[in-house]
């Protein structure tokens, strides 16, 4: 059972609202209703919730205006529910931050099995003492979740950490756009493999003049390049 997550779930059809809190309550998870964007906004409270599960279609402010303003201030995990199946919401959804993406209709339970896998990883049981990893002036901080180049701090989102932590890992290695995806976003991700490409962009205007880490394998995918 989950300790301690809390998921706020924002959708304005009353009956699918509480069937997702039905099937999040009996998982395990503390849940916070929302009927409305601007109710959610309201709610919304980064010390409380541990993940959003957002519908696109709603009144007075949509799910990508919510998204938006949640990620604003908080890195919390967004998964965007809606009818929508068109590839630029998905897309849209993508580069407003959401980590993932899911079509109605949908089984709940496979829905709770994504929050599940969502949440191991971000957060897998293991112990402390990861330590830092040094490339070329860039340094991650796995304990901390912390990025510096040259000794200055890097904002990165939790999914731009996590490519850059997965690009690392295998280093002078080249990857593919599909190992990306299911290392990074997982095998039962919904979305396209340009979100890659989208997210490699926004990464490398974070790295600023390191940004030629990153470098493109054409027709093929992305490498992590260091020399030592």
């Amino acid at each position: 059972m989950p300790m301690g997550k809390t998921i706020l779930i924002v959708e304005d059809e009353l009956k699918m609202r509480k069937l997702l809190v039905d099937y999040l309550s009996h998982a395990g998870y503390e849940t916070v209703e929302a009927a409305d964007g601007r109710e959610a906004v309201r709610l919304f409270d980064p010390e409380q919730i541990d993940l959003v599960l957002l519908d696109i279609m709603m009144p007075h402010l949509d799910g990508f205006a919510v998204c938006k303003a949640i990620r604003e201030q908080s890195d919390v995990l967004i998964v965007l529910l809606t009818a929508k199946s068109e590839e630029y919401d998905k897309l849209q959804g993508y580069g407003l931050g959401a980590d993932d993406y899911v079509t109605k209709p949908f089984s709940p339970k496979v829905l709770v099995a994504k929050i599940q896998a969502l949440f191991k990883r971000v957060h897998p049981e293991t112990g402390s003492g990861f330590g830092v990893i040094r490339l070329d002036g860039l340094e991650i901080d796995r304990d901390g979740h912390e990025v510096r180049i040259d000794d200055r701090p890097v904002e990165l989102t939790r999914k731009e950490y996590e490519l850059l932590l997965y690009l690392t890992r295998n280093r002078n290695i080249t990857l593919s756009r599909d190992q990306i995806l299911e290392h990074v976003w997982g095998y039962d991700y919904e979305g396209d493999v340009r979100t890659v490409d989208t997210h490699i962009k926004r990464l490398r205007q974070k790295l600023e003049h390191k940004a030629d880490l990153i470098a493109t394998v054409k027709g093929f995918g992305y490498k992590l390049r260091v020399t030592r």
